[in-house]
């Protein structure tokens, strides 16, 4: 009888060790279960050169979403980004999404510029005005070949 009861102990032990490594797990890996605290919005650019899925969408430095794909459009060969904003972030029609590297060398994320019209963009609507990324490549092939302007 004595046996069992440890046995029980430690099966109930090891059990809520497993609930609480699981549950930590989903809180930081930012996992939804019920429910996902976003909504989808989509941005046209020329050139997204080195932005992947996942990479962080900012406004004035601050996380407030990520990028959750990048396509083609195959009528305009233009990529479209969707975007995941947290519920909560209320983004003008005018806002400016602009592809930006973190430091000289870092990844790729997108800012927002919040732009200043009363017309609020509703989810799934389209980001009209994107700045592409910055070819780093393209401006020292200029300056070293005495192209620059």
């Amino acid at each position: 009888m004595k046996q069992s009861s440890v046995e029980l102990g430690v099966g109930i032990f090891v059990l809520l060790g497993v609930l609480c490594i699981g549950y930590l797990t989903l809180r930081l890996g930012e996992v939804q279960v019920l429910g996902d605290k976003h909504y989808v919005l989509h941005a046209r650019f020329k050139a997204v050169t080195g932005l992947r899925p996942g990479a962080q969408v900012e406004i004035a430095g601050v996380q407030v979403g990520q990028v959750d794909a990048i396509t083609l459009d195959p009528k305009d060969l233009v990529a479209i980004v969707r975007l995941k904003i947290r519920e909560g972030i209320q983004l003008q029609d005018d806002s400016i999404a602009s592809v930006k590297t973190a430091g000289l060398l870092g990844d790729k994320f997108i800012q927002l510029s919040p732009g200043g019209s009363d017309i609020l963009l509703k989810p799934g609507d389209l980001i009209v005005e994107t700045e592409p990324a910055l070819d780093i490549e393209a401006l020292i092939s200029k300056y070293a070949f005495g192209k620059v302007d």
